[in-house]
């Protein structure tokens, strides 16, 4: 028997990403956020949502622009602090000693030392009650050369990604390979 915990937010995983942005005098901003995920493959396309009381919501209405650094779970202490400051009163890259880098794509900055950055122009905005949703064409992912596989594609087990726990608080590291996507299921073709 299944147990109802009520409308929650309860969905399993959810990203930790650190959304980066410029204010009006062009500071350098970071927000941890995780509500969000792939949203349409043609445009590639990301979507946030962030309540307007964050600094990081006007930021993005004014430069029409965010970036997504994926952390590893080497970073989770300062990746905390960045959803819990408000860049609105701190620097929290100065915080942290991580840095800021201007996206050559978009008006907006990522972190450095985080493996895997999608830089996102922002196309639509959807108020959606406490939160707005954001959604932004993914023009350029980047990543280090030092997380790739022997394909070139990213190794998931080098970019540490990590999740949130939603209701329980709590962050969680990425588990292992659990089968070949499009393959283990062939078997009830």
């Amino acid at each position: 028997m299944k147990k109802s915990f009520g409308a929650k937010t309860l969905a399993y995983p959810t990203p930790v990403w650190c959304v980066g942005s410029y204010d009006k005098q062009g500071k350098p901003n970071v927000m941890t956020i995780a509500w969000g995920g792939i949203c349409c493959s043609k445009p590639p396309a990301v979507t946030i949502s962030l309540r307007k009381a964050t600094y990081t919501y006007g930021n993005i209405m004014d430069r029409k622009a965010y970036t997504i650094s994926i952390p590893s779970n080497k970073y989770v202490q300062e990746v905390d602090y960045f959803g819990m400051a408000s860049g609105k009163r701190e620097d929290k890259f100065k915080t942290t000693g991580l840095t800021p880098v201007k996206s050559d794509r978009v008006d907006a900055p990522y972190v450095k030392e985080f493996s895997m950055v999608l830089e996102c122009q922002l196309i639509h905005t959807y108020e959606i009650g406490l939160h707005t949703q954001f959604i932004g064409k993914i023009l350029d992912v980047k990543v280090d050369e030092t997380v790739l596989n022997s394909e070139g594609l990213p190794d998931m087990e080098k970019v540490a990604p990590f999740i949130y726990g939603g209701e329980i608080q709590k962050y969680f590291r990425i588990g292992n390979e659990v089968g070949d996507a499009f393959q283990i299921g062939k078997k009830f073709y």
